[in-house]
């Protein structure tokens, strides 16, 4: 499916590797609907992916295609991992980039899950 903006779904896209195993990922859990794993560049003291088994481009298209199923599934995993990691109690942040202007790196839909330290203000203020 295209989105707008984002073309068509890549199969050769890092996360659809990583999901049919051709890439390696150091997992933290896995069910039916997400696989969770570290980032390899993580940009805090726990920095997770999540990323749904479907192919699904952005979150602008997971939510408008995926079914009720899938989509609840999803969320259901990022709470279960931010459980699993010990964060409830301290706190932590999600963060899906959508498209160009939003940072979205893989043309894949997945949530970047923070935690372990206060992590500040969400973006840094412009100055005129």
């Amino acid at each position: 499916m295209a989105v707008k903006g984002l073309g068509e779904y890549d199969d050769q896209n890092v996360f659809a590797r990583i999901l049919r195993g051709e890439i390696p990922c150091k997992k933290i859990y896995e069910d039916e609907w997400a696989l969770a794993f570290h980032d390899i560049s993580p940009q805090a003291p726990i920095h997770v992916l999540v990323i749904p088994k479907g192919k699904w481009i952005s979150v602008a298209d997971f939510s408008s295609h995926g079914s009720t199923d899938e989509v609840a599934g999803f969320w259901r995993v990022v709470a279960h991992v931010a459980k699993k990691l010990g964060l409830w109690e301290s706190g932590y942040r999600l963060v899906a980039n959508m498209g160009e202007h939003g940072g979205q790196e893989v043309p894949h839909f997945h949530v970047h899950l923070f935690g372990g330290r206060p992590l500040g203000r969400m973006l840094e203020r412009q100055r005129d």
